[in-house]
């Protein structure tokens, strides 16, 4: 469901699906947001769980589902970014696969409707990948009983999304993009979707942080088709080196999420560019048409990064230098797909080039 006031058709939709009894989720600072869920759902909301963290933690799995299940609750309503609705997959995951994350083995509180409301740019409501945090390890997977029933999209829902949030979530769903354009198992419609993904997100962020009122509605409007797009590659083809560092760097450092994407792309593009000229050729016709710039894709994307106001290196967001070597041992583990094999000394000055916050150059 998509549009302006498109919210105000959540209980219809939850009574289409047949459900009765909804969870409310959301993180702590969003709890008005679940409470306006609440009160448009009425007798139908039996409860609001609004302690989602960053990174789904195992024990936050675990205490969700055990709310689900005192409370009876047959479906969840997620709404906030992509912690929160990580969080509403989370209850919907087979209890061995929460049992082999370290969390309690029972089916207890699982429960198979989900509601998203993304109020970000993640993209995680378009996708089966789940990911949860235990030990200081993130592990992710895939599994479509994960995917939400209905996503609502409305952009009057940010209409006070913060700059400082709204740039990173932004170039985070830019990933996503990045990463379809040279997947292992990218096919040619979700090239097209990628490439018009980063066009519409790449043209409307800078309005996104930097309009008023009804120019900011319509470049919000017009990030979360971007989103969108990016969550839809997302969910459909295999991600790359980029979201392998992330995943290392926030789930074992507890970085923030999209902090760290828009981080860590322009480097990963750098590395990868000679080895995937077709996807950078694509990326480059999806930034020109998003306005005049290099036409580098990684220097592109941290020139936009910069303009957006977001950190541009790993040291502005907490990483110590002393973790540099972890991270680079960690990120060589169990290795995605690249197009181009990944080297230590290569990777490890790439973290450095990343903690520096260093504009990626041509050579």
């Amino acid at each position: 469901m998509f549009g302006a006031g498109a919210f105000d058709g959540l209980a219809r939709e939850v009574d289409r699906l047949g459900v009765k009894r909804v969870l409310v989720l959301s993180t702590p600072r969003q709890r008005p947001l679940a409470e306006a869920v609440s009160q448009r759902l009425g007798a139908r909301a039996v409860g609001i769980f609004d302690q989602a963290v960053m990174h789904v933690p195992v024990e936050t799995a675990v205490a969700a589902r055990a709310a689900a299940l005192d409370l009876a609750a047959d479906s969840c309503v997620a709404i906030g970014g992509g912690s929160t609705i990580g969080l509403g997959k989370a209850l919907a995951l087979p209890a061995d696969v929460l049992a082999a994350a370290g969390g309690v083995a029972s089916a207890a509180g699982a429960i198979s409707t989900i509601f998203a409301i993304p109020t970000t740019f993640s993209g995680s409501e378009m996708t089966p990948i789940f990911g949860l945090t235990a030990n200081g390890q993130k592990k992710t997977g895939r599994d479509a009983r994960v995917l939400p029933k209905t996503v609502i999209y409305d952009p009057l829902l940010l209409a006070r999304l913060p700059p400082a949030v709204a740039g990173p979530s932004g170039m985070n769903a830019i990933a996503h993009c990045a990463e379809a354009l040279y997947a292992e198992d990218a096919n040619p419609i979700t090239s097209l979707m990628a490439e018009e993904g980063m066009r519409a997100l790449a043209a409307s962020l800078p309005r996104v942080v930097g309009s008023e009122a009804e120019a900011r509605g319509e470049a919000l409007a017009e990030a979360l088709y971007g989103a969108w797009l990016a969550g839809s590659c997302l969910g459909a083809v295999g991600m790359s080196l980029h979201h392998k560092l992330c995943h290392t760097l926030g789930g074992t450092f507890n970085l923030p999420h999209a902090e760290t994407h828009t981080i860590v792309l322009p480097h990963a593009l750098r590395y990868n560019r000679d080895a995937a000229p077709e996807a950078m050729a694509r990326m480059t016709h999806a930034l020109s048409a998003a306005g005049p710039g290099t036409a580098d894709p990684p220097a592109r994307l941290y020139d936009l990064a910069r303009a957006l106001g977001a950190p541009l290196g790993l040291r502005q967001i907490g990483l110590a230098a002393e973790s540099l070597d972890r991270a680079a041992e960690l990120a060589l583990r169990n290795p995605y797909y690249n197009p181009r094999p990944l080297e230590p000394a290569a990777i490890r000055q790439l973290l450095q080039d990343a903690w520096e916050g260093r504009r990626p150059s041509l050579a």
